[in-house]
């Protein structure tokens, strides 16, 4: 199964990788950052969140907010939407639940 893509109105793609190529090890690592887990606890309310609003919920410089965002995406932990300018996060519920059923409950409690 292929990655999945969205487009981003500059026209790049902001990759996610598909539910059957998600890797334990890859969430776990990613989810085993207290500033990435917390942001997984974040989004565990299944609300859309701008990264700005994550980066001023959590006081981190956009460039810091930034990486950890990429990396729980490309873990396959959140999904990044582009809105106009803005990319709104969230949870994958859904998908961590098909592939690793209850983890995520796990990891939020």
């Amino acid at each position: 199964m292929s990655a999945l893509a969205a487009s981003s109105p500059r026209g790049e793609r902001i990759h996610h990788p598909a539910t059957a190529e998600l890797d334990l090890a890859r969430v776990l690592r990613a989810a085993g950052d207290p500033v990435r887990l917390a942001i997984v606890r974040l989004l565990a309310d299944d609300r859309e969140r701008t990264c700005n609003e994550i980066q001023e919920t959590f006081e981190l410089p956009s460039s810091t907010g930034s990486y950890h965002l990429r990396l729980l995406r490309e873990a396959g932990l959140t999904r990044t939407r582009a809105q106009g300018t803005e990319r709104r996060i969230t949870l994958r519920r859904a998908d961590l639940e098909e592939r690793f059923p209850g983890l995520l409950d796990a990891l939020i409690q």
